[in-house]
């Protein structure tokens, strides 16, 4: 089997990079390479156990006659007892290329193993990344199938480069939507809401700040899917935003400043504060693409979502002193916040000039804007 249809490669590669951006497609991947070989069943190891582990827990995918076929999945796997362990790298094997048959009908890790499942013929390939370390591909026939031929192996190896670029992308797809999913959350620590509009100013997407504001109808609502301001000067305002921001982002124009604006509320409150700022289009494609915004919104008397015990760390206070720090942050005077403590006055300003003794602050307002300005948010779990 030295050669393969264009039909067949396009399908095969169409699908390992599709499983790029959807793991879920590995496992169709996988079924066309084992349809490709006449297999059994295919694997892909994309972790192996830690040494530490007792259980052999790895991480991999496979397809065929089994349960969970084509789902990644932790599994236990005894890598250390095979006889494939430590080939050399990118180097398509199979198991006669290894040992003599005589000896691998007496293997002992066929006898448990294999055997129950079928598992004759064994052809695999470690594979290297740059990023991942090795990978292990393994590709198995039955007894009364025929043994994998030279060409079957050379078929193997001109599918490898695709099955590591594919390895590869699929990780940097993966650290970015992490970096994004960090990036999301810290913002949403800072008690910062956020909506993703498209330039009918429809919400395609927000965070929780962004829904406890929306649901509060105190400045901004959703009507018909699209965000709106409580009172018409503020929506008309807020409409021409949107525009200004899309018109500069599909003529390709780069603004100096986002568009910001003052939403008015209805409660009487202090205004929120609104940024519109639009997400760069892509210009490699001739096609018109959808252009989208992101609006950043803050509540100016929002409490603080800072972690009290991260914020005790910082600043090398008591968990009394700490506790007031935070209370004084949130807005609430000296008074108030011995009230709410359920201290006394002279406790308060007793816990107050140890905090100032202690982080070099003169003034409760240095303190306020300290601990506002700290990291201690981000160490908060709430989102």
């Amino acid at each position: 089997m030295s050669m393969i249809g264009a039909d067949s490669l396009d399908t095969i590669l169409s699908e390992l990079y599709e499983a790029t951006i959807n793991n879920e497609r590995w496992g169709v991947a996988l079924e066309h390479i084992q349809h490709l070989f006449d297999a059994n069943y295919v694997t892909l190891i994309l972790k192996m156990p830690y040494a530490q582990d007792e259980d052999n827990i790895g991480l991999m995918v496979s397809v065929g006659d089994m349960p969970n076929s084509g789902e990644i999945i932790s599994f236990p796997y005894q890598h250390n007892l095979t006889p494939f362990h430590n080939q050399i790298p990118d180097k398509v094997f199979t198991v006669f290329d290894i040992m003599k048959e005589t000896s691998w009908i007496d293997n002992s890790f066929r006898s448990h193993w294999l055997i129950p499942s079928n598992i004759y013929h064994v052809m695999g390939v470690d594979i290297s990344t740059q990023d991942s370390g090795i990978l292990r591909l393994r590709i198995t026939r039955g007894e009364e199938s025929k043994p994998f031929s030279n060409n079957d192996k050379k078929l193997c190896e001109k599918l490898l480069p695709h099955i590591r670029r594919a390895l590869k992308i699929n990780k940097q797809i993966d650290q970015i939507q992490k970096i994004e999913s960090l990036y999301s959350r810290a913002i949403s620590k800072l008690s910062i809401a956020t909506l993703l509009i498209d330039e009918d100013g429809t919400v395609l997407d927000k965070n929780i700040y962004a829904r406890n504001i929306i649901d509060s109808c105190d400045g901004l609502k959703i009507i018909g899917g699209r965000l709106e301001a409580s009172y018409p000067s503020d929506n008309k305002e807020l409409k021409k935003l949107i525009k200004s921001a899309f018109d500069a982002a599909t003529n390709g124009e780069e603004q100096v400043l986002p568009g910001a604006m003052s939403i008015t509320r209805p409660s009487g409150e202090v205004n929120l504060g609104l940024v519109v700022e639009p997400i760069p289009i892509n210009n490699w494609a001739e096609g018109k693409s959808s252009p989208v915004a992101m609006i950043y919104i803050r509540d100016a008397i929002g409490k603080l979502n800072a972690n009290v015990d991260v914020a005790r760390k910082l600043f090398g206070l008591t968990t009394a002193e700490n506790a007031l720090a935070l209370k004084l942050a949130d807005g609430l005077s000296l008074e108030d916040a011995a009230e709410d403590l359920n201290i006394k006055r002279n406790t308060a300003r007793a816990h107050l000039r140890s905090i100032f003794s202690k982080t070099g602050i003169r003034r409760q307002t240095e303190l306020v804007r300290a601990f506002i300005n700290s990291v201690a948010a981000l160490g908060s779990n709430e989102l």
